[in-house]
């Protein structure tokens, strides 16, 4: 949960394997809630013609920009809170579990995205999940135990920002699930070409149809753009 398992390691290939980032080689790719731009900037890194960062935060955007700067790929990164230019792929890390609005957002990657891009997502942990409730899953399951009410009091000693519902907390929290992201990919304008759901390590042998909302590490999925898209 607090990204240590990635120290000095690659993100990008440890959720979504290392074959992705040979397949940015020379591409357009968006990175859709950079960040920082660590991701952002090992694509660069690693050959892609152009990345573009996007993200609503302006004060990660400032730090992305001089972390670009800082690795000798400001002139092929982008850090932005609006895309223009459509990408071969576009990548999201950690974030369709905090979207304000995921069906739009689909709307807007494919809108974003050249005829037969990729989107390729990997997000978690998703709200059943025995932490799925981030900071408000103060032990497992805490999230489904008491009231969104009960909670945000509790969070208001601690963080005075206003919030009055999971959804207006620092980034969001949708409470998104795998039924209901597996339902929103289907009634997209996508072509589901993958969707997985990663069991907890320890809890692989419970995983399975009936349990996989509640022993579910992590969703992968690689949804395409038709070549015949009008858009």
């Amino acid at each position: 949960m607090d990204g240590c398992v990635y120290a000095n390691k690659s993100k990008v290939a440890i959720l979504l394997g290392s074959a992705l980032l040979d397949e940015t080689k020379d591409k357009v790719v968006i990175d859709f809630g950079c960040g920082e731009g660590i991701e952002a900037i090992e694509i660069a890194q690693r050959g892609a013609r152009r990345v573009i960062g996007v993200d609503m935060r302006e004060n990660v955007l400032e730090r992305a920009r001089a972390r670009a700067q800082a690795a000798g790929v400001a002139d092929r990164c982008e850090f932005t809170r609006h895309a223009a230019e459509r990408a071969d792929i576009i990548l999201s890390l950690d974030a369709f579990e905090h979207f304000e609005d995921p069906p739009a957002i689909l709307q807007i990657m494919n809108d974003l995205l050249k005829p037969g891009g990729l989107v390729v997502a990997s997000f978690g942990p998703t709200w059943y999940h025995p932490y799925g409730g981030h900071l408000f899953s103060v032990f497992p399951w805490a999230h489904l135990i008491f009231t969104e009410k009960a909670l945000i009091r509790w969070r208001s000693d601690i963080r005075n920002d206003g919030a009055t519902r999971f959804g207006e907390v620092e980034g969001g929290l949708n409470q998104m699930t795998i039924k209901r992201f597996t339902r929103l990919a289907k009634s997209s304008p996508f072509r589901i070409e993958k969707l997985e759901a990663v069991p907890i390590g320890r809890l692989r042998r419970l995983h399975n149809r009936l349990t996989r909302e509640f022993f579910t590490s992590i969703v992968r999925c690689t949804l395409r753009k038709p070549l015949d898209s009008g858009t």
